[in-house]
């Protein structure tokens, strides 16, 4: 059995640990989460000590320092993901099943308003360029595009198949890991048009999306335990690694150069970008089971996932039922 915030062995090649110092990273911390249901997605604000939490059927608000427990945004039911807009004032929720986006006050946490999207409605981010919200609904494989002055859908990009996840270069381009094809899909962030459609070969199917936009390079997390390296460009596949079973989220720290895969058996897979085309596999820090999403705290560089304990799984559910009182969020820092 395996044991809850144990580090595991960090494999360096020789050359590499000589050259630099070797970073090792723990489990620092581990914040009790109240209440029942399902998890998802997480986010940081970087404008504040805030956490958000998207579980179940209300997104909590922690103090992403101490863990305490800074307020509760209700959405009545299934809440996925968070994107905030602090030059508005605004945060907006995912709302699953109730395809819809819940839009709240960074300061009140009240819903200011409610608009419409796609069939199941998952992630959720904000895009810098084209200063949009947009949102990535997997039944309907589309992505409702939401004005946040306005709080108005202005646009719909039609996909092949279910986007997981997706991001911006904040130069005019959305990236999006199309689970059902394994591929990345390249938007235009001005048209609101798919420009590109790129194989994640070696990888299947996929779910995680980071990115370094200094050197242009994604980090996209895939079904068959592999992360897979892409230069955002032209779409060439530059590295494959291989990851923990259950490699869902991704993320990246752009002071450190380093890309994470978050594994839902219970591992953080960790590589490290030496240069634009040279990339290497850190090794896994073991945290544990269900942590299958990521934030990365770019201020303070600590890595939070999201964790619980489950009943066993049965064929009729989608994920294990995960049991009152176990929710926990974790804390990985790097020394």
């Amino acid at each position: 059995m395996r044991k809850p915030y144990f580090l595991a062995a960090l494999l360096w090649p020789a050359t590499i640990a000589h050259a630099q110092p070797t970073p090792t990273y723990w489990v620092s911390a581990a914040f009790a989460v109240k209440g029942g249901g399902g998890y998802d997605y997480l986010t940081v604000d970087p404008a504040s000590d805030k956490l958000y939490v998207a579980h179940g059927a209300q997104v909590d608000i922690l103090n992403k320092n101490t863990g305490a427990s800074i307020g509760i945004i209700p959405v009545e039911k299934d809440a996925h993901g968070i994107a905030l807009v602090p030059s508005l004032g605004k945060g907006y929720i995912s709302n699953g099943t109730m395809n819809q986006v819940l839009v709240f006050d960074l300061a009140t946490n009240k819903i200011l308003a409610r608009v419409p999207t796609g069939n199941f409605t998952d992630a959720i981010f904000y895009d810098d360029f084209s200063k949009k919200v947009i949102t990535c609904n997997g039944r309907s494989k589309n992505m409702t595009v939401i004005d946040p002055t306005h709080d108005t859908v202005v646009a719909t990009i039609q996909l092949s198949g279910w986007p997981e996840t997706a991001l911006s270069d904040g130069k005019g381009h959305i990236y999006v890991n199309n689970a059902e094809k394994a591929e990345v899909t390249v938007v235009d962030a001005a048209t609101f048009k798919i420009t590109h459609r790129w194989p994640n070969t070696p990888g299947t199917g996929a779910s995680g999306l980071s990115m370094d936009r200094a050197t242009m390079r994604l980090f996209a997390t895939c079904g068959n335990q592999r992360m897979i390296v892409m230069d955002a460009t032209n779409g060439r596949v530059l590295a494959s690694f291989p990851t923990g079973e259950g490699a869902d989220g991704a993320g990246f720290d752009n002071r450190f150069k380093t890309a994470y895969s978050a594994n839902g058996e219970g591992t953080l897979t960790v590589i490290q970008e030496l240069s634009a085309n040279k990339f290497m596999l850190v090794g896994n820090v073991v945290t544990k089971p269900g942590t299958r999403t990521i934030a990365v705290d770019q201020t303070t560089h600590k890595v939070y996932l999201p964790s619980a304990v489950f009943k066993p799984a049965t064929k009729d559910t989608f994920r294990p039922e995960m049991i009152p009182g176990t929710f926990k969020i974790l804390t990985v820092q790097r020394k």
